[in-house]
């Protein structure tokens, strides 16, 4: 049995099996990990229970109870069928909260049972050290702005075809954006796995070359992007995509029309006290009445607005913004972006 860094898990070409409780791996996990719990959350209580009233040892006397060691070896047999090797040990990565006595007892099994096993030195929780330290980096930052419906995620699609980096934090946080932006959509994840999966795609980047996000407020549905990286956005030139207003409308009206209706008002009422008494009125009995592009209309001034402040609250703007205007997204656009982008030192 190896121990490996926390350091090393970015770029770790192992299977993962976390072995913490079903409620600690829901709860948030290393992204692509598989859960293989030795502890239900009902018997890791009761072990911890124990432990902090009678001591280690009859603590580990439960445990014991609890350690369902044929049933572990055939979930694990299951989990890592695809890694399989013809005349090799099958490698495997595995963790627990702080690298301790849960991790050792499933690496011991695992390879008692021929297993070549690695055990995540500090466990989960010096990899959530490793994600929080990940959003104090220095990046080549990118970012791609432009009023709602300038289709800024497609430009994000259109440089990743030509081989720029880019992270699309709006898929990562599973929503949009705005107020809409969550309807139709699966929960999102909890704020602590939103983090590890935004620090997995950092790390992975180069740090010498270009990093392409979209513009963003901090506020992402009910997730937020930690501090220091949105800072670090903040203070990144901006590529800014100026539409002309209706053919963002049409834009959004393509995107969110078809949405549920009830659901639509109920994201108007939601910032009734931003949009105002008026505005919102209007908006929703358009909504109720079908008609969708007036609703969209309405709305899409106030979002115009509410960015315009975002985008003058940043240092300097002058200097980090440079527009371009367009009717459309072409691929002559991605290159005077892309252009634009050599001639601008980052920093």
């Amino acid at each position: 049995m190896e121990r490996i860094s926390a350091h090393t898990i970015w770029n770790q070409p192992l299977p993962v099996l976390d072995v913490r409780s079903p409620g600690e791996y829901n709860h948030a996990h290393i992204p692509g990990a598989y859960s293989l719990p030795l502890f239900t959350d009902e018997e890791r209580a009761i072990v911890g229970t124990s432990y902090k009233r009678q001591g280690r040892q009859q603590a580990i006397f439960k445990a014991l109870g609890f350690f369902k060691m044929q049933e572990m070896v055939k979930q694990a047999d299951k989990l890592l069928a695809p890694y399989k090797q013809k005349n090799a040990p099958t490698e495997v990565l595995v963790h627990c909260w702080r690298g301790g006595m849960r991790s050792a007892a499933v690496a011991w099994l695992l390879e008692l049972y021929g297993y070549k096993v690695q055990v995540l030195e500090g466990g989960y929780k010096a990899f959530r050290q490793q994600v929080l330290q990940a959003f104090e980096k220095p990046y080549a930052i990118r970012i791609v702005g432009g009023y709602t419906g300038s289709g800024k995620t497609e430009i994000l699609t259109e440089l990743h075809k030509r081989g720029e980096q880019i992270i699309d934090i709006e898929a990562l946080a599973g929503h949009r954006g705005s107020a809409f932006g969550g309807i139709g959509r699966p929960p999102q994840p909890t704020q602590e796995m939103f983090e590890n999966i935004l620090a997995l795609h950092l790390m992975q980047s180069d740090a010498q070359k270009s990093l392409w996000m979209e513009d963003e407020s901090q506020r992402i549905g009910v997730l937020n992007i930690p501090h220091t990286l949105w800072k670090t956005m903040r203070n990144s030139p901006v590529y800014f995509i100026d539409l002309p207003f209706e053919v963002r409308l049409s834009h959004i009206v393509a995107s969110y029309g078809s949405l549920n209706r009830e659901k639509l008002i109920e994201a108007v009422l939601r910032i009734q006290k931003r949009l105002g008494p008026l505005e919102t009125k209007i908006s929703t009995e358009h909504l109720q009445s079908g008609n969708i592009r007036e609703a969209f209309s309405l709305l899409l001034k106030y979002y115009d607005k509410f960015y315009l402040k975002g985008l003058h609250n940043r240092s300097n703007v002058a200097q980090q913004v440079t527009t371009f205007p367009c009717t459309t997204v072409t691929n002559e656009l991605i290159h005077q972006i892309l252009n634009a982008c050599t001639n601008v030192k980052y920093g």
